[in-house]
């Protein structure tokens, strides 16, 4: 595909790719973990998880959205990766040399959503390289990033199985996670585009942090953002339970939660890589609901199926449904802002505010009133609410 060779060939786009294929590791390394880490690990519980993941994900909206005004602001968008990866690597050598309950809250809700200022900043650069080339190919080269980022899954899940499997605890993902964030600092330090270096134009916006919000706010655009944010609710509410519901009690446990995670990953890889080329022309909201339909059989049948073999066959719908609804969204937000590719980039990170944001209430709503079959149920009804919503509002457009 021409869109892999470009970013093989292109030094700007082989760093946004490498850094994203590192991020992903860590994502993978901690993400499936997060709830049962909270939940079992450290003491918090149900209701205490859905707070630090409420918390979490206001911090890393936050500073995305931040990080991204700031870089188009001043066009210093390594200088504000560097920052970002640095929190990360503080977090997770923290819980390396002294885990526990706070210290893994403080890192949990701020430390590493710091980090996740990195997942826009990549996007933003590879936005501006991928203007270099043909306009054809350029939503193929955001999809083959975005598949990066999917691709450790493929590898660094696996292995956490036969780790778990060997007997490794939970904790064991926080010195192997410092590691790679170390690989992530060194890779942008020394192969990011330097500030004011690049080879394209990339000029300061010359808005003020208000206006830029403001410019944000807009409410044609943050409707679709939040409408988004209400697709993205189901991935939240799958990684939320997953370590909940594959547990020793129906014969799971942390192998098997590695394992769907990885297998569902991996077969994410090429669906995201075929897809420009089998969807070009196909209005991008009737593919986001299509995904989000595919990925809510997924999440409901989990809780169903977790004890059965069965379970296995629903990581299928999960890969074609995730492909389209993690990649579709991303050429679609970055438009809304086609001018400011730092805030325009940032809007994936409002979009997962509101996702997550959704996706703590369905999980806090449906673990008090029934158990987390009704959390899945909660968390499609709202996902497929937003993919109507916003096909709606660009038909009426």
């Amino acid at each position: 595909m021409l869109s892999i060779r470009l970013c093989l060939a292109d030094p700007a786009l082989r760093v946004a790719g490498l850094v994203m294929v590192m991020q992903g590791a860590i994502v993978c390394s901690f993400g499936p973990y997060f709830s049962t880490l909270a939940v079992n690990a450290f003491g918090f519980g149900d209701r205490g998880f859905a707070v630090l993941l409420a918390l979490s994900t206001l911090v890393s909206v936050t500073a995305s959205v931040a990080g991204g005004i700031r870089a188009d602001q001043t066009a210093k968008r390594r200088q504000v990766t560097l920052a970002a990866v640095g929190s990360l690597v503080l977090g997770m050598g923290l819980m390396t040399v002294a885990p526990g309950p706070w210290v893994f809250a403080l890192a949990a809700a701020l430390l590493i959503p710091l980090g996740s200022v990195t997942f826009g900043q990549v996007f933003a650069l590879a936005r501006l390289a991928a203007t270099r080339h043909p306009e054809s190919e350029r939503d193929g080269i955001m999809a083959v990033i975005r598949a990066l980022f999917a691709l450790p899954f493929v590898v660094v899940l696996p292995l956490w199985a036969v780790a778990f499997g060997q007997g490794a605890t939970v904790t064991a993902i926080f010195p192997v996670a410092l590691i790679m964030a170390a690989g992530m600092l060194l890779i942008v330090q020394r192969h990011w585009p330097k500030d004011g270096e690049t080879a394209w134009t990339d000029r300061p916006s010359g808005l003020s942090f208000v206006a830029a919000l403001a410019e944000m706010g807009r409410p044609p655009l943050a409707l679709r953002v939040v409408a988004l944010g209400a697709v993205h609710a189901a991935s939240t509410v799958y990684m939320a339970i997953l370590a909940l519901v594959m547990v020793p009690d129906i014969g799971r446990g942390a192998a098997d939660v590695a394992l769907y995670a990885g297998l569902v990953a991996g077969l994410e890889v090429p669906f995201m890589l075929m897809l420009p080329a089998l969807t070009r022309g196909i209005d991008r909201t009737a593919l986001i609901f299509c995904g989000a339909a595919l990925y809510a059989v997924h999440v409901v049948l989990l809780p169903v199926l977790a004890p059965s073999g069965m379970v296995w066959l629903l990581v299928l719908p999960a890969a074609m449904g995730g492909a389209v609804t993690l990649t579709v969204p991303i050429a679609y937000l970055q438009d809304l802002l086609a001018d400011r590719p730092g805030a325009g980039a940032s809007l994936m990170a409002v979009q997962r505010l509101a996702g997550d944001v959704i996706a703590a209430l369905c999980f806090a709503l449906g673990t008090a009133l029934a158990g987390y079959g009704l959390v899945a149920i909660l968390g499609i009804t709202v996902s497929l609410t937003g993919a109507a919503a916003l096909w709606v509002a660009d038909r009426r457009r």
